[in-house]
């Protein structure tokens, strides 16, 4: 069985050298890249092979060069499934929300154990999505074309490409509309845990929906306060 391969952003080498080697003392192979702008470029290199692609980036924000909120949006426009952990000495909310609405799944705020990072590396990986996509036709949603295959939602001439969180979460609603989902139900199902991390990227997902069919007035994503969610299509 290979090791889980973790691409390692850290510009701190005293703490990135004591991470990388309990990290590979545990049994991971690890990557670490200490400047900012190199490590995109790094994860297009290791991708190119399935033997040295990474299976999880854990990535520092105050890098040089580029910070790890960059670098998350450019890892996930070229894999949306990678789950990315950040660590941080930040703490405002603020920068917790941002990490959750550029693809992160985990934030973990420095000082941090070797113990809880681990865990977290492997609670990501146990609940990582299965690589196959959606497929199907095409559902009609208010005035939008919902193409699953192609994970595509189409209003005339527009087309927006979903992620698979996205689209996995709108066929979800759209199979349950004009019912009350429960939001525990949501995360279970497409998270794997109600954990407050993916709670956060929920939240974070329900508002990119609502900004995807806010040109068609008739579709709506109802806030159950204490419950969940109600999707109404006309």
């Amino acid at each position: 069985m290979k090791p889980t391969r973790i691409l390692y952003a850290e510009d701190e080498l005293f703490l990135g050298k004591i991470v990388r080697e309990s990290l590979e003392s545990r049994g991971f192979e690890v990557i670490m890249e200490e400047d900012g702008g190199k490590v995109t470029g790094l994860f297009k290199k290791l991708c190119t092979d399935p033997s040295t692609k990474p299976d999880i980036c854990v990535l520092d924000i105050m890098l040089p060069n580029k910070d790890g909120f960059a670098i998350a949006d450019e890892i996930r426009e070229l894999d949306e499934e990678i789950p990315i952990i950040f660590l941080t000495a930040k703490t405002q909310t603020e920068d917790v929300v941002k990490g959750f609405s550029l693809g992160g799944n985990d934030y973990i705020r420095k000082p941090f154990s070797m113990e809880e990072l681990i865990v977290r590396i492997q609670n990501l990986l146990r609940n990582k999505p299965a690589a196959t996509r959606i497929t199907g036709g095409s559902f009609t949603i208010g005035k939008y074309s919902f193409q699953l295959n192609r994970q595509l939602l189409v209003n005339g001439k527009e087309e927006r490409k979903l992620s698979f969180r996205e689209s996995e979460l709108l066929k979800l609603l759209y199979e349950n509309r004009d019912k009350i989902i429960d939001r525990k139900d949501i995360l279970n199902l497409l998270w794997g845990n109600d954990s407050f991390f993916n709670s956060r990227n929920l939240d974070v997902y329900i508002t990119k929906l609502r900004s995807y069919i806010k040109e068609d007035p008739s579709l709506e994503i109802i806030t159950i306060k204490g419950v969940g969610y109600r999707f109404v299509a006309g």
